[in-house]
């Protein structure tokens, strides 16, 4: 199994937020020498949930202070970007990477985001999927020329190309049924979330692959990403105590459908306790040896060869780091 950190920077507050920055590269620099295959940095806005609004940047620096590890967007909000300069950073940090960046692209979902930024909801998926297209054909052509709904190109030399031939590794990421048949019928690679529960996982996956099938791409050696978020203790009491500290917070300031442009999510169910199912459902929790059982559990039944994990402490990092992380490799 590979095993990867979905890396989030989220801030209370009560800390400058150059410490929030400071922890995670020191983590960061754990992830290199350690055997994680990717850093996947989680972009945000206008949001204490994670204080990263530009991943290009911050990958710039995580590629100066790391010698091995990969480093991957999860993801670029691809709808609020030019293509062009989007294709150009994401090439250069390739380049100066020694050719170790991950791409993963997204919509996005926050209200206060495309007002923001002045994107109509309704264009949103559209402007997404369109920008990726030309990102990819950027990439590939010496010149590009693109005539689309929202952009178009004529012999544009887009420099630089990226070190990794023909491009970086490419993901989309899909949440709802809609967004997982989109990408399954290009025949993109998906990224999975970490809101959704362990069983929506597997019945997402294995949309994926049926439409995949159907459209005649071909399913063996994929490899998804799955993000996980994760809650390791000394005791199962610990575990769960750093789970529903998590999970609070997750609810309160990111997974929260006053916060969605568009209906709520699927999995918000008006009367439930939205945290429970953050720990009942999703977080993987426990011990070090009960988190190990359960990744291995999730492998044989979910199909789990990806784990992109989000530590909800500190404590949960380094705990699987040093307990869980050498039985997975």
């Amino acid at each position: 199994m590979r095993v990867g950190v979905l890396q989030f920077f989220s801030w209370s507050r009560r800390i400058p937020l150059t410490a929030v920055y400071e922890r995670a590269f020191a983590r960061i620099e754990i992830m290199d020498q350690t055997g994680y295959d990717c850093v996947w940095l989680a972009e945000h806005h206008f949001n204490t949930y994670s204080v990263c609004p530009s991943i290009n940047v911050m990958a710039a620096h995580v590629a100066a202070r790391t010698r091995q590890l990969r480093i991957g967007m999860a993801v670029s909000l691809a709808a609020f970007y030019h293509p062009l300069r989007l294709a150009e950073e994401i090439a250069m940090i390739d380049v100066l990477s020694g050719g170790r960046v991950n791409w993963g692209a997204g919509r996005g979902f926050d209200r206060t985001e495309f007002e923001a930024f002045a994107v109509p909801v309704e264009e949103s998926s559209d402007r997404f999927r369109e920008c990726v297209e030309i990102v990819l054909a950027a990439w590939r052509s010496e010149r590009l020329t693109y005539d689309g709904r929202f952009w178009r190109y004529d012999g544009i030399e887009v420099l630089p190309k990226p070190l990794q031939a023909p491009h970086p590794p490419v993901w989309l990421a899909a949440t709802s049924p809609d967004s997982i048949r989109k990408a399954a019928e290009k025949g993109y690679d998906i990224l999975q979330d970490p809101h959704a529960t362990h069983a929506d996982i597997g019945r997402k996956r294995a949309h994926y692959y049926e439409v995949l099938r159907a459209h005649g791409f071909a399913t063996e050696g994929r490899v998804i990403p799955t993000a996980r978020l994760l809650a390791v203790g000394a005791t199962d009491h610990e575990a769960d105590e750093i789970a529903r500290a998590g999970a609070s917070w997750t609810v309160m300031s990111y997974a929260n459908p006053t916060k969605r442009s568009g209906p709520p999510p699927p999995h918000w169910v008006p009367g439930a306790d939205p945290v429970e199912r953050y720990m009942n459902e999703v977080v993987i929790r426990g011990t070090s040896d009960r988190v190990l059982d359960k990744i291995v559990e999730l492998r044989e039944t979910i199909g789990l060869d990806y784990l992109m994990c989000a530590p909800l402490s500190h404590q949960s990092f380094m705990l699987f780091t040093e307990k869980v992380l050498p039985k997975l490799l």
